[in-house]
């Protein structure tokens, strides 16, 4: 903001086409609503949460949070950064001769735009791909390989919640649970469904993608939408690393099983493997219903109490590992979040440079 400001102060020393960059960049009133109806339902999942942790008992949920200790937490937090590494390595696999760390900074940015802040999954994926497209590659590829690798992680993520409900009707043949996570494995099938429509058939959706990333940036880097569908034909043309990018999401996802499954043995309260499995598979199945509350806030708490206490897992270690988990995606966005902006103000520094006068000085 303080750079918009210093600009508009500055105006005469600047370019008119950076002028108008400016101000067409401002929100509109919807994006506005939009935001603020965001944030609503965040403040919303707060409170629900609070509500959670009141009822069950604060301290017992805090005795919980500190049995798994300063060094179990920082545990977690490297096998996750090891896990968001292997996702742009997937995502990289799609953009062959093209640097891993532009893609795995990419994923970083991409998980901390939807994990920390109030916005909607494909918010984080368009700060992702800006990211990326910041790091030399084209904009069109940028916006096509992010279209691709969220369409391969969400036929992973179906192909984990179709395991898990196997493994739940092996576990618990008469459980009540089976509808919501069929009812999510569903919701994740028509999401991919429809992704790898647009991508064949939404030649308008990738034009106002592209736009997304910068008003005027998409036809300087790839001429709008027409190389967006260029590059997306020769991603799909290259078998091995669509392959390659579906089964880094799909251990991935397995990964986000072990991780909780980790934290419970350094909690003290063991469970099997297979039933965390189910636990984490029937959790992202409602999540995935759950798609429009911005982080899951509130929802991801309330499964992870009813879920478990089917699973024999107490509401105070439930809540517990949730927490642990926000934490967890606090530690690592943050700070991301924060080198992002500073790369971001100074590409934008550099973009409204002041051109020289006609004396020759600035």
């Amino acid at each position: 903001m303080s750079l918009v400001l210093f600009a508009f102060a500055s105006l005469p020393k600047y370019r008119i086409a950076d002028y108008r960059r400016i101000t067409t960049s401002i929100p509109s009133v919807d994006t506005l609503k939009k935001q603020g109806i965001a944030i609503i339902a965040a403040v919303a999942g707060l409170g629900i949460i609070g509500a959670l942790v009141g009822y069950f008992g604060a301290g017992t949920v805090l005795r919980s949070l500190l049995a798994i200790g300063w060094r179990g937490f920082a545990a977690i937090c490297v096998i996750h950064l090891t896990v968001i590494a292997l996702e742009g390595i997937a995502w990289r696999l799609l953009v062959p001769g093209t640097r891993f760390w532009v893609f795995i900074w990419g994923r970083l940015v991409r998980d901390a735009g939807s994990e920390v802040l109030p916005i909607s999954q494909m918010g984080g994926c368009v700060l992702g791909a800006r990211a990326v497209a910041l790091g030399a590659v084209p904009g069109a590829i940028a916006a096509a390989s992010t279209m691709v690798d969220l369409t391969l992680e969400f036929l992973a993520k179906l192909a984990y919640m179709a395991l898990g409900l196997i493994l739940l009707f092996h576990l618990r043949a008469d459980t009540p649970l089976g509808l919501p996570v069929t009812v999510g494995v569903t919701a994740t099938g028509f999401f991919a469904a429809a992704f790898v429509f647009v991508q064949r058939h939404g030649f308008v959706v990738f034009d106002r993608f592209t736009h997304l990333l910068g008003r005027g940036w998409a036809e300087r880097t790839a001429a709008g939408a027409a190389a967006v569908q260029t590059a997306l034909a020769g991603i799909y043309r290259r078998s091995a690393g669509l392959w390659g990018g579906f089964l880094l999401h799909l251990a991935c996802w397995i990964s986000s099983a072990v991780e909780v499954w980790i934290m419970l043995r350094l909690a003290g309260a063991p469970l099997g493997f297979l039933t965390v499995f189910v636990i984490e598979s029937l959790l992202y199945a409602v999540r995935t219903v759950a798609f429009a509350i911005p982080n899951a806030v509130g929802v991801q708490e309330g499964a992870y109490v009813l879920i478990g206490a089917a699973f024999g897992l107490t509401p105070e270690m439930a809540l517990a590992i949730s927490l642990l988990k926000r934490a967890r995606d606090l530690v690592i966005g943050l700070p991301v979040l924060a080198i992002w902006q500073a790369v971001e103000g100074g590409h934008l520094w550099r973009r409204l440079a002041p051109l020289p006068d006609r004396s020759g000085s600035r």
